[in-house]
């Protein structure tokens, strides 16, 4: 028997993006954003709201970058959640991390967080279904650690995902199957 229960964001998981951009005056801003996917192969869209101070920074730069957050740094990850960077100049110096430019885009690089998606500012979309940044992928670079036999190798990323029913975190880290060949047993 299924029980019903409240609406809520309720596709698990959610993912943990880290979305880092650059300050007016050159410090680096990030945002734990959960409600974010990929539209296409190379465009990522990002469902957040014009007060946000990373979508004043997409929009004046022109550009963004996407981490995908690991079990190592869940704490400061979630403090990036916690904050605005309408409040809080430089959460990244608080938090203890560090960060690089992109190579490609006028955006900064979270280097603890071992996988990011670096992206052109395409446009800021409005309507009664929702609002949001989109965003073409340029260039995606990964720390070596994560590297394994010239791929990425999830296990190692360690990414966490987000709860929306408990507002918990949990580890997407063990591979249960291969796609497009475990199915093929049912043909």
């Amino acid at each position: 028997m299924r029980q019903k229960l409240n609406i809520t964001e309720g596709i698990f998981p959610m993912p943990v993006l880290m979305v880092a951009t650059y300050n007016d005056d050159g410090s680096v801003n990030v945002m734990n954003a959960a409600w974010g996917t990929m539209q296409e192969r190379n465009t990522v869209a990002l469902n957040l709201t014009e007060t946000h101070k990373t979508v004043q920074n997409i929009k004046k730069r022109g550009a963004f970058t996407v981490s995908i957050a690991d079990a190592a740094h869940v704490k400061e990850a979630d403090y990036f959640g916690m904050e605005s960077g309408n409040k809080v100049t430089d959460k990244l110096a608080k938090a203890g991390l560090t960060a690089s430019k992109a190579e490609t885009v006028d955006a900064p690089i979270i280097n603890e967080f071992p996988l990011c998606l670096e992206c052109e500012f395409i446009e800021y979309q409005q309507n009664e279904y929702g609002c949001g940044v989109i965003g073409k992928v340029v260039n995606v670079t990964a720390d070596e650690r994560v590297i394994c036999d010239g791929k990425v190798d999830m296990s190692l990323v360690d990414a966490i995902a987000f709860d929306p029913y408990t507002h918990g975190y949990y580890r997407v880290s063990e591979r249960v199957g291969e796609a497009f060949k475990d199915g093929l047993a049912l043909k």
